[in-house]
């Protein structure tokens, strides 16, 4: 059952693959801000799965975050999602990024529960 409360946190290590300048956010060899955004989404994803009907998962609609400190290559970040209110289909979650005790960024962030089949019938 969809409900407040719900929380997950996801964790990754900084590789190159993830910096500003691999993803050409950037210029400089640090945790790109897509990367820590798309690691609280993942955290956003994984804090209600379990809960959701069969054959339906989320998507992302909208994302608002800070990003306050660079993170270099080798260290570990964690991000945690917190569902804050179901209303329907939408899903708003509190989500920030931490690297050890430090702050990384914070923000918001909105998910749509889907009908798998009907949602890839859409596509493009």
């Amino acid at each position: 059952m969809l409900e407040i409360g719900l929380t997950h946190t996801s964790e990754l290590t900084v590789t190159e693959a993830v910096t500003a300048l691999s993803l050409g956010s950037g210029d400089m060899p640090v945790l790109a801000t897509p990367a820590m955004m798309a690691l609280m989404e993942n955290a956003a994803m994984m804090a209600v799965a379990d809960e959701l009907p069969e054959g339906t998962t989320t998507v992302g609609g909208h994302i608002e975050s800070s990003h306050l400190r660079p993170t270099k290559v080798g260290e570990k970040v964690r991000a945690t999602a917190e569902v804050i209110k179901v209303d329907g289909k939408k899903i708003y979650f509190k989500v920030a990024a931490f690297a050890g005790d430090v702050l990384l960024g914070e923000g918001t962030h909105l998910r749509f529960v889907v009908d798998r089949e009907k949602f890839l019938s859409k596509i493009l």
